[in-house]
């Protein structure tokens, strides 16, 4: 992760989706802005027990590939601005990770975002 002193020379950010990783328990500022979106893009939509609207609607995964894309590309926009209201998403992109162990090839989104002033 990097620095608070990095963090502050920029006001965009780009989180790469995926799973969660470790969580840094008593983050504050940007880290736990960063942190909340990491979460957001992290969490299926159902998955909370006490909050099902939670987080990315995953309804679209055995559409066609482009089409999936497309569609998850809104739901993580609607998900990440919703959730966490201190940022605005500037863009997002898809990155295929390649697992050499279980070559799956999973796509996984990498979300700008933008600090709301």
């Amino acid at each position: 992760m990097a620095s608070v002193r990095e963090y502050a020379a920029s006001s965009e950010f780009d989180i790469l989706g995926g799973p969660l990783g470790p969580v840094e328990i008593g983050a504050s500022g940007i880290r736990s802005i960063l942190q909340n979106v990491r979460t957001i893009l992290a969490t299926i939509q159902g998955s909370v027990p006490l909050d099902r609207t939670f987080g990315i609607d995953d309804s679209m995964l055995d559409t066609p590939e482009p089409v999936a894309q497309t569609k998850m590309t809104g739901a993580v926009i609607a998900a990440v601005e919703r959730w966490e209201p201190r940022v605005k998403v500037v863009r997002v992109t898809w990155v295929r990770l390649d697992n050499s162990e279980t070559a799956d090839g999973r796509l996984v989104p990498r979300v700008r975002v933008r600090l709301n002033a």
